[in-house]
């Protein structure tokens, strides 16, 4: 893959803090629900703060395999919807461990200050959405699939 298209890559995750996250319901039937996502510098993980309360979590926390979609805004209603850049990630959830976690929730904050408020609440945990595989979709035709190691490489591109 080219160094313009891992730029494009590395752009549009940057440029979201919110994605569609894909869970798995106990009957195997597929949900989607929007998190607030805050991505690591390597691109190979992403922090997610996750009420207990909420469905997607119970659904995770049964079955650790997720999806993220980030999504290129749709702001011009005379463009073709299809050329919308976007990417889908396929990865594993874990919470954030313990020697991880006053960095991980720096990182968190530093995204999201208004969230210092859901840490001090009991039912909110820092998980971490680890990268297995990717969908890109850089623009009509332009499709890639991913490994974690294309992400690092758009990772050192900068935003």
């Amino acid at each position: 893959m080219d160094v313009e298209t891992l730029s494009h890559l590395a752009r549009l995750i940057r440029g979201r803090r919110v994605a569609a996250l894909g869970t798995l319901r106990p009957t195997g039937e597929p949900m989607v629900s929007m998190i607030a996502v805050a991505p690591e510098p390597d691109l190979g993980g992403f922090l997610l703060l996750a009420s207990g309360l909420a469905q997607h979590t119970k659904d995770f926390l049964r079955d650790p395999r997720v999806s993220l979609l980030f999504a290129e805004l749709d702001v011009d209603p005379e463009a073709d919807p299809q050329t919308l850049a976007r990417v889908s990630i396929m990865g594993r959830i874990e919470q954030v461990e313990s020697h991880d976690l006053p960095s991980a929730r720096a990182r968190y904050l530093d995204q999201f200050p208004h969230a210092e408020r859901l840490f001090a609440l009991g039912d909110f945990v820092l998980y971490r959405v680890v990268l297995r595989s990717a969908r890109f979709v850089a623009g009509f035709g332009r499709t890639y699939d991913l490994s974690p190691s294309h992400f690092h490489q758009a990772s050192m591109l900068g935003a």
